[in-house]
């Protein structure tokens, strides 16, 4: 080698030092930035046909494993899903209250039955009736006010997907930009720092939905959603869309078909629109949460509620049927409804809607025989596919006072549709809680409570017995939509034991909900740190480097000084 190839040689060194002492300063500089990547720098021989001429400085590139970050991206989504649910959770499971506290549901249920026991032992005390008006009024509200604040959180759920939508656009814009710029600079070298703002951006959006994220050519990527939609065809956003309403309440519910709640839309650059929501585009993050308590957790609440609501109002206003072995019968006065299942569907009927059961369900092959005749409603199984549960007659309010006075009477009322009796036919379980009241004519008549047919001047304790019976012996059928019984079947239980179990459902599902957050939260800690271990700036790392930097251009230095020597010896000969 000549002196000049190892001046030429010495050069190129220092150059490609003094790029990895830039580096350096750059990562030591950047340790603490969000989302930044160690750079390194991989040095490359240049070529003088066969012989190397020296060293020219490689492309930047990033300190990357891309499992890791497919993993992180996972584990986001898994976190923001997690988190929204055990936000929303915790909230609903304060409107609930916690079991035996004064706030909570059961202890209100608890209230009003002691009430009444009082009164059962006490008919003719005027403040053990006011009591029991009192603690019904107090009932009535509370279920009332816990079924307002389910509606509320569904319209805050409704609002956290509006702004999440709104997120994920923006991102994605930012996403498309910043990948074109990538591909733009691939073509003269490369861009390591874009590279990290983009899969900032991919993380931020992996927090609010779930993302499957493809490389394509000249470190372009594809972003498509786990069921297949695509969110940036490597160009161009799709542009998600949300028609949020302003305020849901108990009749509001997601249907592809014609949905009472916002619907999230994607538009392509075709012009093409598709839901994404029956598409089953959102399996995690807090997009998933938010629906998944919009449309599923919080109705299953309302719906206990209301189921409460009925059987409360039941317990007061039904006399029950008589089944006798595969007949169900009961006297049709004012509204009648019987329950029963048939390969697991739970069937709800009523003179309303008898003519639609008989046309479904009569002939083979369950050879259902329903009927209604008169005043009298009978429903028969024939194969033994049928399971009766049972049915009820509902009292009106000419059933309150004698002469006509019987044990049963309608003390809770519908509010909302002219203090009417409840009767649970054509739909009208829907929303019953914010509607129960107490029955203004025993508000105003306090004796009403305690009357019957065989009712003294001073009262008897037939009526009130009736009542606390109904509530803490009778079994009443709840719907299977409530979960309280399982995934898909009614349960059979009291009333007092069916509020009792909505609050400990909701209490389970709460410290469920945080646990869920808390591991969660320890798997992103746990992958967050591998990550770091792997893309982070470790600054002893970096140190330990420059020393080696500082090494490599001494020497290269002292290559140069030793070749001008060298020059200097030969032009003095």
């Amino acid at each position: 080698m000549s002196l000049m190839s190892a001046l030429s040689a010495a050069v190129s060194g220092l150059r490609t030092t003094q790029a990895g002492i830039n580096l350096v300063s750059q990562n030591v500089a950047n340790a603490d930035s969000a989302g930044y990547t160690r750079k390194i720098i991989q040095p490359v021989q240049t070529l003088n046909g066969a012989q190397s001429s020296g060293v020219k400085t490689g492309a930047v590139q990033r300190a990357m494993d891309d499992m890791l970050v497919r993993q992180l991206n996972t584990e986001t989504s898994g976190a923001g899903y997690a988190n929204t649910r055990a936000e929303f959770a915790t909230a609903l499971g304060r409107l609930f209250g916690t079991p035996g506290e004064a706030s909570s549901l059961d202890d209100a249920m608890n209230e009003f039955t002691n009430k009444l026991t009082t009164l059962t032992n006490e008919p003719s005390s005027f403040a053990a009736r006011q009591a029991v008006l009192a603690s019904g009024q107090t009932l009535a509200g509370r279920i009332g006010s816990i079924a307002n604040g389910v509606q509320e959180l569904r319209s805050q759920a409704e609002g956290r997907i509006d702004a999440a939508v709104t997120r994920a656009n923006e991102l994605l814009e930012g996403i498309a930009e910043v990948n074109g710029q990538i591909t733009a600079e691939n073509l003269r070298g490369g861009s390591a720092a874009l590279e990290d703002e983009r899969d900032r951006m991919l993380n931020e959006l992996a927090g609010l939905m779930d993302i499957n994220v493809q490389k394509g050519q000249n470190g372009s990527i594809m972003v498509r959603t786990p069921s297949g939609q695509t969110l940036f065809d490597g160009s161009s956003p799709t542009k998600l869309s949300f028609d949020r309403r302003p305020a849901l309440d108990a009749g509001m519910s997601y249907d592809a078909a014609n949905s009472g709640v916002g619907v999230i839309s994607a538009e392509t650059g075709s012009g093409a629109r598709f839901d994404l929501i029956a598409g089953g585009a959102f399996r995690s993050g807090e997009i998933a949460a938010a629906l998944e308590m919009r449309d599923e957790i919080l109705p299953q609440a309302q719906l206990q509620l209301d189921e409460m609501a009925a059987g409360l109002a039941r317990a007061f206003s039904d006399r029950p049927a008589e089944l006798n072995g595969n007949t169900l019968e009961f006297a049709a006065n004012e509204a009648s409804t019987a329950e029963f299942t048939l390969d697991g569907q739970f069937y709800r009927v009523s003179a309303a809607n008898l003519g639609d059961l008989q046309t479904e369900l009569q002939g083979a092959p369950y050879n259902l025989t329903v009927a209604l005749a008169g005043n009298d409603m009978t429903i028969t199984s024939g194969a033994g596919a049928l399971n009766l549960l049972g049915g009820s007659s509902t009292r009106g309010v000419s059933q309150a006072a004698p002469p006509n006075g019987t044990d049963e009477f309608p003390f809770f009322v519908d509010r909302g549709n002219g203090n009417a009796t409840f009767t649970g036919v054509d739909g009208e379980i829907t929303g019953f809680a914010q509607r129960m009241g107490v029955n203004t004519d025993v508000l105003s008549d306090a004796s009403l409570l305690v009357k019957s047919e065989t009712a003294t001047p001073q009262g008897d304790q037939s009526r009130p017995q009736a009542v606390l019976d109904a509530l803490t012996s009778r079994q009443q059928i709840f719907s299977p939509g409530s979960g309280i019984g399982g995934v898909a079947a009614p349960v059979t239980t009291t009333v007092t034991d069916f509020s009792r179990r909505i609050v400990e459902m909701q209490g389970a599902a709460t410290e469920t909900a945080k646990r869920l957050d808390e591991g969660q939260k320890v798997a992103l800690n746990s992958i967050q740190s591998r990550f770091s271990e792997t893309a982070g700036v470790n600054i002893d790392q970096e140190m330990a480097q420059l020393v080696q930097l500082q090494t490599a251009y001494g020497a290269n230095a002292r290559i140069m000084s030793a070749v001008r020597e060298m020059m200097d010896t030969l032009m003095r000969i």
